[in-house]
């Protein structure tokens, strides 16, 4: 997966916490950076990913799922961070928790559906052909 066409991942992208197993594929939960006038802005973005060729993308959020809004998030040792670190899932409700990075200073909890978060990434999906290409990028 590779850096995607929109504004808030047109810098560079990466990793986050570890992907999810699910039904449609490996849920994944990661960052993508945008530069503006007063530095990098860190928000996450969701995809996901085949089952069997994960370096190949399914679906892929076009809009961020998170960026930097709260003062914990603007202000701190790096400003303007959400960065995903761990995922915690409840089969049983599908709830699943998203523990992340804040301006590199605090930490933030993020609570989300399976079901809903599943759909709204595929519901607002944009996958460019590089991310159809099976291999490492």
């Amino acid at each position: 997966m590779g850096r995607g066409n929109e504004w808030w991942e047109s810098v560079k992208i990466g990793g986050g916490a570890a992907p999810i197993e699910t039904d449609e594929g490996w849920l994944l939960f990661y960052h993508g950076v945008s530069g503006t006038c007063n530095g990098f802005v860190y928000s996450i973005g969701g995809a996901i990913l085949d089952i069997d060729n994960p370096s190949k993308v399914k679906y892929r959020c076009q809009n961020f799922l998170l960026t930097p809004e709260q003062w914990y998030e603007e202000r701190g040792f790096v400003p303007n961070v959400c960065f995903p670190c761990a995922t915690l899932q409840d089969n049983a409700s599908g709830r699943i928790a998203i523990y992340y990075g804040a301006a590199d200073s605090y930490v933030g909890l993020a609570f989300t559906e399976l079901d809903d978060i599943v759909k709204y990434i595929k519901d607002n999906s944009v996958v460019n052909d590089s991310d159809t290409e099976i291999g490492r990028r």
